[in-house]
Protein backbone atom coordinates (compact mmCIF):
# COMPACT_ATOMS: atom_id res chain seq x y z
CA UNK A 1 0.00 0.00 0.00
CA UNK A 2 1.36 3.61 -1.07
CA UNK A 3 1.13 5.66 1.97
CA UNK A 4 3.10 8.47 0.26
CA UNK A 5 1.36 11.79 0.59
CA UNK A 6 -0.36 13.14 -2.42
CA UNK A 7 0.56 16.70 -3.60
CA UNK A 8 -2.12 17.44 -5.30
CA UNK A 9 -4.45 16.92 -2.86
CA UNK A 10 -2.13 18.87 -0.66
CA UNK A 11 -1.88 22.03 -3.20
CA UNK A 12 -5.55 22.05 -2.98
CA UNK A 13 -5.28 22.53 0.91
CA UNK A 14 -2.47 24.96 0.66
CA UNK A 15 -4.90 27.07 -2.19
CA UNK A 16 -7.63 26.88 0.07
CA UNK A 17 -6.50 28.35 3.25
CA UNK A 18 -4.75 30.91 0.93
CA UNK A 19 -7.09 32.21 -1.30
CA UNK A 20 -9.94 31.47 0.72
CA UNK A 21 -9.29 31.95 4.63
CA UNK A 22 -6.19 34.65 3.75
CA UNK A 23 -3.00 32.62 5.18
CA UNK A 24 -0.03 33.59 3.63
CA UNK A 25 1.44 31.08 0.93
CA UNK A 26 5.00 31.50 3.24
CA UNK A 27 3.71 30.21 6.39
CA UNK A 28 1.16 27.40 4.35
CA UNK A 29 4.06 25.83 1.93
CA UNK A 30 6.64 24.71 4.19
CA UNK A 31 3.68 22.89 6.75
CA UNK A 32 2.44 21.74 3.56
CA UNK A 33 5.40 20.32 2.68
CA UNK A 34 6.72 18.78 5.88
CA UNK A 35 8.05 14.92 5.05
CA UNK A 36 7.51 15.52 1.41
CA UNK A 37 11.09 14.48 -0.52
CA UNK A 38 12.43 17.18 -2.52
CA UNK A 39 11.14 16.25 -5.55
CA UNK A 40 7.91 16.15 -4.06
CA UNK A 41 8.31 19.43 -2.49
CA UNK A 42 9.18 21.35 -5.57
CA UNK A 43 5.96 20.03 -7.38
CA UNK A 44 3.55 21.30 -4.82
CA UNK A 45 5.26 24.69 -4.80
CA UNK A 46 5.34 24.64 -8.82
CA UNK A 47 1.42 23.88 -8.74
CA UNK A 48 1.05 26.57 -5.83
CA UNK A 49 2.87 28.89 -7.28
CA UNK A 50 0.67 28.49 -10.77
CA UNK A 51 -2.37 28.54 -9.57
CA UNK A 52 -2.38 31.69 -7.75
CA UNK A 53 -0.36 33.13 -11.14
CA UNK A 54 -3.51 32.12 -12.90
CA UNK A 55 -5.97 32.14 -10.44
CA UNK A 56 -9.02 34.23 -12.77
CA UNK A 57 -8.28 32.31 -15.80
CA UNK A 58 -9.14 28.61 -13.73
CA UNK A 59 -11.96 30.53 -11.86
CA UNK A 60 -12.98 31.85 -15.55
CA UNK A 61 -12.40 28.20 -16.98
CA UNK A 62 -14.28 26.59 -13.82
CA UNK A 63 -17.56 28.67 -14.38
CA UNK A 64 -17.86 27.45 -17.51
CA UNK A 65 -17.24 23.88 -16.66
CA UNK A 66 -19.47 23.63 -13.40
CA UNK A 67 -23.14 23.78 -13.31
CA UNK A 68 -22.81 24.30 -9.79
CA UNK A 69 -20.16 26.04 -7.72
CA UNK A 70 -18.37 24.05 -5.01
CA UNK A 71 -18.90 26.02 -2.27
CA UNK A 72 -19.16 25.77 1.79
CA UNK A 73 -17.70 22.52 2.75
CA UNK A 74 -17.07 21.50 -0.77
CA UNK A 75 -15.10 24.60 -1.72
CA UNK A 76 -11.58 22.24 -1.04
CA UNK A 77 -12.99 21.05 -4.48
CA UNK A 78 -12.98 24.17 -6.54
CA UNK A 79 -9.49 23.90 -5.74
CA UNK A 80 -8.55 20.47 -6.63
CA UNK A 81 -9.97 21.31 -9.85
CA UNK A 82 -7.61 24.67 -10.40
CA UNK A 83 -5.02 21.83 -9.14
CA UNK A 84 -5.84 20.09 -12.04
CA UNK A 85 -6.69 22.57 -15.14
CA UNK A 86 -3.52 24.36 -14.08
CA UNK A 87 -1.27 20.78 -14.67
CA UNK A 88 -3.56 20.10 -17.99
CA UNK A 89 -2.04 24.33 -19.07
CA UNK A 90 0.87 24.88 -18.05
CA UNK A 91 2.72 21.85 -16.84
CA UNK A 92 4.41 19.01 -19.16
CA UNK A 93 2.95 16.12 -16.68
CA UNK A 94 1.14 13.89 -19.32
CA UNK A 95 -2.61 14.93 -19.01
CA UNK A 96 -3.62 11.45 -18.28
CA UNK A 97 -0.85 11.11 -15.19
CA UNK A 98 -2.63 14.82 -14.46
CA UNK A 99 -6.66 13.52 -14.33
CA UNK A 100 -5.76 10.32 -12.84
CA UNK A 101 -3.32 11.73 -9.71
CA UNK A 102 -5.77 14.81 -9.37
CA UNK A 103 -8.86 12.48 -9.22
CA UNK A 104 -6.46 10.04 -6.67
CA UNK A 105 -5.89 13.06 -4.66
CA UNK A 106 -10.10 12.71 -3.59
CA UNK A 107 -8.95 9.71 -1.57
CA UNK A 108 -6.91 11.53 1.13
CA UNK A 109 -9.55 14.51 1.27
CA UNK A 110 -12.24 11.92 1.60
CA UNK A 111 -14.25 12.34 -1.27
CA UNK A 112 -14.34 9.40 -3.27
CA UNK A 113 -17.97 10.29 -4.24
CA UNK A 114 -16.77 13.39 -6.37
CA UNK A 115 -14.14 11.16 -8.60
CA UNK A 116 -16.89 11.03 -11.37
CA UNK A 117 -17.12 14.33 -11.08
CA UNK A 118 -13.44 16.10 -10.98
CA UNK A 119 -13.02 13.42 -13.89
CA UNK A 120 -15.70 14.54 -16.31
CA UNK A 121 -15.01 18.16 -15.58
CA UNK A 122 -10.92 17.46 -16.38
CA UNK A 123 -11.92 16.03 -19.32
CA UNK A 124 -13.99 18.50 -20.59
CA UNK A 125 -11.49 21.02 -20.41
CA UNK A 126 -9.41 18.84 -21.96
CA UNK A 127 -11.75 18.84 -24.90
CA UNK A 128 -12.74 22.31 -24.61
CA UNK A 129 -9.59 24.22 -23.70
CA UNK A 130 -8.64 26.02 -26.81
CA UNK A 131 -12.25 27.68 -26.83
CA UNK A 132 -12.01 28.29 -23.31
CA UNK A 133 -8.62 29.87 -23.62
CA UNK A 134 -9.98 32.53 -26.33
CA UNK A 135 -12.83 33.34 -24.44
CA UNK A 136 -10.66 34.67 -21.25
CA UNK A 137 -8.14 36.88 -23.06
CA UNK A 138 -11.44 38.83 -23.61
CA UNK A 139 -11.59 39.48 -19.67
CA UNK A 140 -9.22 41.96 -18.71
CA UNK A 141 -8.58 40.16 -15.56
CA UNK A 142 -8.12 37.17 -17.21
CA UNK A 143 -5.77 38.23 -19.69
CA UNK A 144 -3.56 39.59 -17.38
CA UNK A 145 -4.38 37.09 -14.43
CA UNK A 146 -4.09 40.52 -11.77
CA UNK A 147 -7.18 41.81 -9.83
CA UNK A 148 -8.53 44.93 -11.88
CA UNK A 149 -7.91 47.26 -9.24
CA UNK A 150 -4.12 46.43 -9.24
CA UNK A 151 -4.14 46.72 -13.19
CA UNK A 152 -5.92 49.97 -13.19
CA UNK A 153 -3.36 51.45 -10.35
CA UNK A 154 -0.54 50.56 -12.50
CA UNK A 155 -2.45 52.32 -15.90
CA UNK A 156 -2.11 55.38 -14.06
CA UNK A 157 0.91 54.85 -12.74
CA UNK A 158 2.84 53.51 -15.54
CA UNK A 159 0.94 53.94 -18.93
CA UNK A 160 3.62 53.02 -20.92
CA UNK A 161 4.90 49.88 -19.14
CA UNK A 162 1.96 48.60 -17.23
CA UNK A 163 2.02 45.52 -19.06
CA UNK A 164 5.46 44.59 -19.19
CA UNK A 165 5.09 44.89 -15.70
CA UNK A 166 2.48 42.41 -15.68
CA UNK A 167 4.14 39.96 -17.62
CA UNK A 168 7.16 39.93 -15.42
CA UNK A 169 5.03 39.37 -12.24
CA UNK A 170 4.16 35.67 -14.31
CA UNK A 171 7.90 34.67 -14.67
CA UNK A 172 9.50 33.27 -12.13
CA UNK A 173 12.43 35.23 -9.84
CA UNK A 174 15.58 34.67 -11.12
CA UNK A 175 17.91 33.66 -8.13
CA UNK A 176 20.57 36.11 -7.31
CA UNK A 177 23.41 36.04 -4.42
CA UNK A 178 24.93 38.61 -3.06
CA UNK A 179 28.68 38.29 -2.29
CA UNK A 180 30.14 38.86 1.02
CA UNK A 181 32.69 41.53 0.32
CA UNK A 182 34.24 40.67 3.94
CA UNK A 183 35.72 37.28 2.75
CA UNK A 184 35.63 37.78 -1.33
CA UNK A 185 35.28 40.23 -4.08
CA UNK A 186 32.60 39.14 -6.66
CA UNK A 187 34.75 38.64 -9.08
CA UNK A 188 36.25 35.99 -6.69
CA UNK A 189 33.22 34.60 -5.82
CA UNK A 190 32.01 34.43 -9.28
CA UNK A 191 35.47 32.34 -10.45
CA UNK A 192 34.79 30.11 -7.44
CA UNK A 193 31.29 29.27 -9.07
CA UNK A 194 32.79 28.61 -12.43
CA UNK A 195 35.36 25.99 -10.82
CA UNK A 196 31.91 24.66 -9.73
CA UNK A 197 30.17 24.66 -13.14
CA UNK A 198 28.08 26.76 -11.71
CA UNK A 199 26.24 28.98 -14.83
CA UNK A 200 25.77 32.32 -13.97
CA UNK A 201 26.44 36.01 -15.10
CA UNK A 202 27.34 39.74 -13.58
CA UNK A 203 25.78 42.61 -13.78
CA UNK A 204 27.52 45.71 -13.55
CA UNK A 205 24.63 47.66 -11.82
CA UNK A 206 24.52 45.25 -9.26
CA UNK A 207 28.32 45.29 -8.08
CA UNK A 208 27.86 42.72 -5.03
CA UNK A 209 25.61 40.56 -6.92
CA UNK A 210 25.62 36.99 -9.05
CA UNK A 211 22.51 35.82 -11.13
CA UNK A 212 22.49 31.99 -11.22
CA UNK A 213 21.56 31.06 -14.87
CA UNK A 214 18.87 28.36 -12.76
CA UNK A 215 17.99 27.79 -8.93
CA UNK A 216 19.57 25.36 -6.75
CA UNK A 217 20.07 24.65 -3.50
CA UNK A 218 22.17 26.98 -1.38
CA UNK A 219 23.94 24.33 0.32
CA UNK A 220 25.60 23.54 -3.16
CA UNK A 221 27.19 26.85 -3.25
CA UNK A 222 30.69 27.45 -2.42
CA UNK A 223 31.49 28.07 0.74
CA UNK A 224 27.21 29.03 1.56
CA UNK A 225 27.48 27.97 5.01
CA UNK A 226 30.54 29.88 6.16
CA UNK A 227 28.62 33.27 4.94
CA UNK A 228 30.56 33.36 1.81
CA UNK A 229 26.90 34.31 0.17
CA UNK A 230 23.82 34.74 0.64
CA UNK A 231 20.43 34.97 -1.62
CA UNK A 232 19.27 38.36 -1.51
CA UNK A 233 17.55 39.84 -5.04
CA UNK A 234 19.41 42.91 -7.17
CA UNK A 235 17.44 45.17 -6.15
CA UNK A 236 17.50 44.53 -1.90
CA UNK A 237 21.45 44.80 -2.71
CA UNK A 238 21.12 49.23 -3.45
CA UNK A 239 19.91 49.10 -0.06
CA UNK A 240 23.67 49.19 2.19
CA UNK A 241 25.19 50.19 -1.25
CA UNK A 242 23.22 53.24 -1.03
CA UNK A 243 23.01 53.87 2.76
CA UNK A 244 27.14 54.25 2.11
CA UNK A 245 27.68 52.81 5.94
CA UNK A 246 31.03 53.89 7.45
CA UNK A 247 32.98 52.23 10.39
CA UNK A 248 31.80 53.00 13.52
CA UNK A 249 28.91 54.03 12.38
CA UNK A 250 25.81 54.06 14.88
CA UNK A 251 23.06 52.78 12.21
CA UNK A 252 19.52 51.97 12.97
CA UNK A 253 18.03 49.29 10.70
CA UNK A 254 14.35 49.51 11.31
CA UNK A 255 11.78 47.16 10.24
CA UNK A 256 14.93 44.64 9.89
CA UNK A 257 13.88 41.45 9.26
CA UNK A 258 14.95 38.65 7.88
CA UNK A 259 18.32 40.20 8.03
CA UNK A 260 19.43 40.47 5.00
CA UNK A 261 19.95 44.43 4.28
CA UNK A 262 21.67 44.39 8.02
CA UNK A 263 23.89 41.70 6.92
CA UNK A 264 24.97 43.36 3.98
CA UNK A 265 25.64 46.89 6.07
CA UNK A 266 27.77 44.80 8.70
CA UNK A 267 29.67 43.23 5.34
CA UNK A 268 30.67 46.34 3.85
CA UNK A 269 31.70 48.66 7.29
CA UNK A 270 32.58 47.71 10.68
CA UNK A 271 29.47 49.37 12.34
CA UNK A 272 27.49 49.02 15.47
CA UNK A 273 23.92 48.08 13.88
CA UNK A 274 20.68 48.22 15.88
CA UNK A 275 18.35 45.81 13.77
CA UNK A 276 14.74 46.51 14.84
CA UNK A 277 11.71 44.84 14.24
CA UNK A 278 8.46 44.28 15.57
CA UNK A 279 7.81 40.71 15.03
CA UNK A 280 9.75 38.41 18.03
CA UNK A 281 9.96 35.71 15.26
CA UNK A 282 10.84 37.34 12.01
CA UNK A 283 14.22 38.66 14.40
CA UNK A 284 14.76 35.25 15.08
CA UNK A 285 15.85 34.73 11.31
CA UNK A 286 18.00 38.16 11.71
CA UNK A 287 20.02 36.33 14.40
CA UNK A 288 20.24 33.27 12.43
CA UNK A 289 21.52 35.23 9.14
CA UNK A 290 24.03 37.15 11.49
CA UNK A 291 25.35 34.03 12.80
CA UNK A 292 25.50 31.72 9.96
CA UNK A 293 28.21 35.29 8.30
CA UNK A 294 29.80 35.32 11.60
CA UNK A 295 28.52 38.99 12.46
CA UNK A 296 26.72 40.68 15.18
CA UNK A 297 24.35 43.28 15.53
CA UNK A 298 21.99 44.90 18.69
CA UNK A 299 18.74 42.79 17.92
CA UNK A 300 15.52 44.74 19.63
CA UNK A 301 12.29 44.07 18.61
CA UNK A 302 9.82 47.22 18.34
CA UNK A 303 7.53 49.11 16.75
CA UNK A 304 9.11 51.65 14.22
CA UNK A 305 6.23 54.07 14.54
CA UNK A 306 6.46 54.74 18.54
CA UNK A 307 10.36 54.82 19.39
CA UNK A 308 9.39 56.41 22.48
CA UNK A 309 9.42 52.54 23.90
CA UNK A 310 12.70 51.40 22.63
CA UNK A 311 14.41 54.24 21.72
CA UNK A 312 17.68 55.28 24.59
CA UNK A 313 17.60 58.77 22.63
CA UNK A 314 21.04 57.93 21.36
CA UNK A 315 20.53 59.89 17.62
CA UNK A 316 21.66 57.85 14.28
CA UNK A 317 24.31 58.32 11.85
CA UNK A 318 22.03 56.61 9.55
CA UNK A 319 19.15 55.04 9.32
CA UNK A 320 17.72 52.10 6.79
CA UNK A 321 13.93 52.42 6.77
CA UNK A 322 12.57 49.69 4.87
CA UNK A 323 8.67 50.25 5.44
CA UNK A 324 5.88 47.69 5.53
CA UNK A 325 4.39 48.27 2.04
CA UNK A 326 2.29 46.67 -0.39
CA UNK A 327 5.29 43.98 -1.56
CA UNK A 328 3.57 44.65 -5.46
CA UNK A 329 6.96 44.95 -6.40
CA UNK A 330 7.71 41.50 -5.76
CA UNK A 331 4.26 39.66 -6.83
CA UNK A 332 6.63 36.85 -9.04
CA UNK A 333 8.08 36.07 -6.14
CA UNK A 334 4.57 35.94 -3.99
CA UNK A 335 2.15 34.84 -6.26
CA UNK A 336 -0.71 35.19 -3.53
CA UNK A 337 0.06 38.94 -2.81
CA UNK A 338 -2.06 39.65 -5.76
CA UNK A 339 -4.99 37.81 -3.85
CA UNK A 340 -4.46 39.17 -0.40
CA UNK A 341 -3.98 42.67 -0.97
CA UNK A 342 -6.97 45.08 -1.40
CA UNK A 343 -7.46 48.09 -2.87
CA UNK A 344 -8.09 49.88 0.44
CA UNK A 345 -4.76 48.35 2.00
CA UNK A 346 -2.78 50.76 -0.23
CA UNK A 347 -4.14 53.81 1.77
CA UNK A 348 -3.92 52.02 5.33
CA UNK A 349 -0.21 51.28 4.05
CA UNK A 350 0.63 54.79 2.59
CA UNK A 351 -0.87 56.17 6.32
CA UNK A 352 1.27 53.75 8.14
CA UNK A 353 4.43 54.90 5.97
CA UNK A 354 4.17 58.00 6.84
CA UNK A 355 3.58 57.86 10.24
CA UNK A 356 6.83 55.60 10.92
CA UNK A 357 8.96 57.90 8.54
CA UNK A 358 7.56 60.78 10.71
CA UNK A 359 8.41 58.98 13.92
CA UNK A 360 11.87 57.67 12.93
CA UNK A 361 13.16 60.89 11.01
CA UNK A 362 13.76 62.50 15.03
CA UNK A 363 16.18 59.50 15.63
CA UNK A 364 18.57 60.98 12.96
CA UNK A 365 21.85 63.12 13.83
CA UNK A 366 22.11 66.18 12.03
CA UNK A 367 23.91 65.80 8.92
CA UNK A 368 22.89 61.83 9.19
CA UNK A 369 21.43 60.19 5.99
CA UNK A 370 18.05 58.30 6.12
CA UNK A 371 17.20 55.70 3.47
CA UNK A 372 13.64 55.55 2.34
CA UNK A 373 12.72 51.94 0.62
CA UNK A 374 9.91 49.64 0.35
CA UNK A 375 9.43 46.56 -2.28
CA UNK A 376 6.31 48.62 -4.31
CA UNK A 377 5.77 49.71 -7.47
CA UNK A 378 3.12 52.03 -6.54
CA UNK A 379 3.26 56.00 -6.51
CA UNK A 380 1.36 56.63 -3.16
CA UNK A 381 3.62 54.40 -0.62
CA UNK A 382 6.70 55.52 -2.96
CA UNK A 383 7.47 58.73 -4.71
CA UNK A 384 4.49 60.33 -3.22
CA UNK A 385 5.04 59.36 0.34
CA UNK A 386 8.74 60.94 -0.10
CA UNK A 387 7.74 64.07 -1.87
CA UNK A 388 4.85 65.10 1.26
CA UNK A 389 8.11 64.39 3.53
CA UNK A 390 9.90 66.99 1.76
CA UNK A 391 7.36 69.70 1.43
CA UNK A 392 6.30 69.24 5.36
CA UNK A 393 10.11 69.12 6.44
CA UNK A 394 12.48 72.26 6.41
CA UNK A 395 15.72 70.34 7.96
CA UNK A 396 15.37 67.28 5.21
CA UNK A 397 17.87 67.42 2.12
CA UNK A 398 17.34 65.28 -0.84
CA UNK A 399 20.09 63.13 -2.36
CA UNK A 400 19.36 62.56 -5.91
CA UNK A 401 20.42 58.79 -6.83
CA UNK A 402 19.92 59.73 -10.53
CA UNK A 403 19.39 62.26 -13.02
CA UNK A 404 15.92 62.31 -13.11
CA UNK A 405 15.63 62.34 -9.54
CA UNK A 406 14.57 65.89 -7.88
CA UNK A 407 12.54 66.41 -4.77
CA UNK A 408 9.13 66.99 -7.02
CA UNK A 409 9.57 63.41 -8.36
CA UNK A 410 11.91 61.73 -5.64
CA UNK A 411 13.64 58.90 -5.26
CA UNK A 412 14.74 55.46 -7.65
CA UNK A 413 11.98 53.54 -8.91
CA UNK A 414 12.99 49.68 -10.08
CA UNK A 415 10.33 47.46 -11.67
CA UNK A 416 10.75 43.95 -12.20
CA UNK A 417 12.64 42.36 -14.78
CA UNK A 418 16.33 42.01 -14.13
CA UNK A 419 16.03 42.24 -10.68
CA UNK A 420 12.49 43.21 -8.12
CA UNK A 421 10.43 46.12 -7.77
CA UNK A 422 11.66 48.34 -5.46
CA UNK A 423 11.84 51.97 -4.41
CA UNK A 424 14.64 54.31 -2.65
CA UNK A 425 14.81 57.69 -1.37
CA UNK A 426 17.65 59.04 0.45
CA UNK A 427 17.37 61.90 2.76
CA UNK A 428 19.78 63.98 4.79
CA UNK A 429 19.15 65.70 8.13
CA UNK A 430 20.46 69.26 7.49
CA UNK A 431 22.97 71.01 10.07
Amino acid sequence: MNNAPNVRALAAETLYNVVDKGASLNQELPFASQGLAPKDKALLQQICYGVLRYLPSLENYCQHLVEQPLKGKRRIFQFLLYVGIYQLQHMRVPPHAAISETVNALQPLRALGLKGLINAILRSFQRQQVELEEQAKQIPVCLYNHPNWFIKQLQQAYPDSWQQILAENQQQAPMWLRVNQSQYSTQEYSDMLTANDIEHTLNADFIDGIKLAKPRDVFSLPEFDTGACSVQDAAAQLAARFLAPQDDDVILDACAAPGGKTCHILELADADVLALDSDATRLERVKQNLTRIGLGADLQCGDASQPHTWWDEQQFDRILLDVPCSATGVIRRHPDIKWLRRASDITDLATLQGDILNSIWPLLKPGGTLLYATCSVLPQENQQQVAKFLANNDDVEHIPLHDKDTPNTPGLQLLPGESDGFYYAKLVKKL
